[in-house]
């Protein structure tokens, strides 16, 4: 009878050592991504009074900045949710956008506090397509024989041209 107990006592434990790992999977994880608000200070920041370099002394450095049209500020700060082992998923998105006029003075700010900027990606098939040529994995391996170095294949002659200094 005891030996019989004693078999039983390391299968209780390694179960319940698996139970608990499995648990573990459950987990919700919250995540916050971005720019950290305090509302007080994005609330102090008015058009056509402050500029490019008060803005940064108050927000910080923006998330991105706009590359076409006019000059745009954007800091962008979410919340997301997920179980262990699966995707997150946006719960909350902030946007705020300033933008500023030819003389770097804030001519604008907006808040957009809604999710209807977050753009799902879902890639189809498990290979990007790319443009070029298909190789092998020996045209890899292989494929710079003969290529590198083949024009002077040793070059004894002196350079033709100017050099780096123009001489």
């Amino acid at each position: 009878m005891n030996m019989q107990r004693g078999m039983k006592r390391p299968l209780l434990v390694a179960s319940v050592a698996a139970i608990l790992l499995l648990a573990g999977g459950c987990t919700r994880i919250r995540a916050h991504q971005g720019y950290l608000v305090d509302q007080l200070i994005v609330d102090s920041v008015l058009p056509g009074v402050d500029n490019k370099a008060s803005v940064e002394g108050a927000l910080g450095r923006p998330t991105f900045v706009s590359q076409f049209g006019p000059e745009r500020w954007y800091y962008v700060a979410r919340d997301t949710r997920a179980l262990a082992f699966s995707s997150p998923r946006p719960t909350e998105q902030l946007l705020i956008t300033v933008q500023f006029d030819g003389q770097g003075n804030v001519a604008t700010i907006d808040r957009n506090a809604t999710l209807d900027q977050v753009a799902n990606l879902s890639p189809v098939g498990a290979k990007t397509p790319t443009l070029g040529r298909k190789r092998s994995l020996l045209d890899e391996i292989f494929g710079n024989i003969g290529a590198v170095g083949a024009g002077g294949m040793g070059g004894g002659g002196a350079p033709t041209g100017p050099g780096p200094n123009g001489g």
